[in-house]
């Protein structure tokens, strides 16, 4: 058998005068709309993963004030045809500071803020499944304590 594991990723949803950031980003199936996200690091934290990604993509420092939920999701690539399953955890957070001089990441077009119509009348370019699903799951009220997620010291380095 052959071994499996799913990509663990993590994204935030991050809400300003009922604007909420997402960042446009080329993919391998053209430009794309997503919240700011990325893959799990080794030797970080999710909460840790989440910060350091949309500082990457956005040049926000931000803080995760609750896990917004956990999803799964199998995805396969038009362009590729590689078939991949994402476990993907969600964070509501809010921006500590913006540093309008940070690069973004390579491959992200802009950064920007919309409001929930803008976003669902773009669905055909999500980046995700969950994109619209985040923001309709944050809307509705969801928020679960970050003490819901516990990372054993061994998993982040310089803890051991």
């Amino acid at each position: 058998m052959d071994y499996w594991k799913p990509n663990v990723t993590v994204a935030a949803v991050i809400e300003r005068d009922g604007r909420f950031l997402l960042v446009e980003e080329e993919t391998t199936d053209g430009l794309r709309l997503n919240q700011p996200a990325g893959h799990l690091d080794p030797g970080e934290s999710l909460a840790q993963a989440v910060a350091r990604e949309t500082l990457e993509e956005t040049a926000h420092h931000v803080e995760a004030v609750a896990l917004l939920g956990a999803y799964m999701s199998r995805y396969r690539s038009e362009a590729t045809g590689i078939d991949v399953t994402y476990l993907r955890f969600a964070f509501v957070c809010r921006v500590v500071l913006h540093d309008a001089e940070r690069l973004l990441d390579t491959g992200i077009v802009r950064a920007l803020w919309l409001d929930a119509d803008d976003v669902r009348r773009r669905a055909d370019i999500h980046r995700s499944p969950f994109v619209m699903r985040a923001i309709d799951d944050y809307l509705a009220g969801r928020r679960y304590p970050l003490e819901a997620i516990y990372t054993h010291p061994s998993c982040v380095y310089g803890n051991v």
